[in-house]
């Protein structure tokens, strides 16, 4: 007896949803896998299981005549990749436009901080908005995670050459944008 294909799993998973575990244990390696590489493990965790619960929720509308469901399973998350990351550019230019970062920003902050800060704060957001996303993610790995570039190359799966030179280029376009004045000293004072 041959092993069921991916279309046969999902066929028989409409009169038996359990068996779609079996899709499941096919391939969450797999996709686990490319979502790590694109965003890290603990992104990766969270899209894996809603790249499956998507792919549950749209079985009826599987095409049983591709019997590897794999090439479906990294269109679902490949898709949940490019909405993370367009939610990640809307929260950047947000932050651009109101000066406020819901992330670290507490009811109880005294109003002159704010004041002081709040322009800086516009601009520095504007620039992490307008950075690439490799570039930007190096400088938040360094400013807000206070990871080293050891550290940020094994995080990122690139070299620790790559780090330096994104981190440099990042340097160099943010402090254009601030006019001159230095990242590193703008985080200090304002939270990126």
């Amino acid at each position: 007896m041959s092993a069921e294909t991916d279309a046969e799993v999902i066929e028989a998973s409409l009169r038996e949803p359990e068996r779609f575990a079996a899709l499941y244990d096919r391939h969450h390696a797999t996709i686990h896998r490319y979502l790590a590489r694109r965003l890290g493990r603990d992104e990766a965790d969270d899209l894996m299981a809603e790249t499956f619960l998507i792919a549950f929720r749209q079985r009826a509308r599987y095409d049983p005549a591709f019997s590897n469901a794999r090439p479906w399973l990294y269109g679902i998350a490949t898709h949940l990749v490019g909405r993370h990351h367009r939610a990640e550019d809307r929260f950047w230019r947000l932050i651009a436009k109101t000066g406020v970062d819901p992330a670290v920003e507490s009811p109880s902050e005294r109003v002159t901080e704010r004041v002081s800060a709040q322009g800086m704060r516009r601009e520095l957001a504007a620039a992490l908005a307008r950075l690439p996303r490799g570039q930007r993610d190096v400088l938040l790995l360094t400013a807000a995670g206070g990871l080293s570039a050891d550290e940020i190359a094994s995080a990122l799966g690139i070299a620790k050459g790559t780090v330096h030179s994104r981190l440099n280029r990042a340097r160099k376009k943010t402090r254009d944008a601030l006019g001159g004045t230095d990242p590193r000293i703008v985080g200090e004072g304002v939270h990126p």
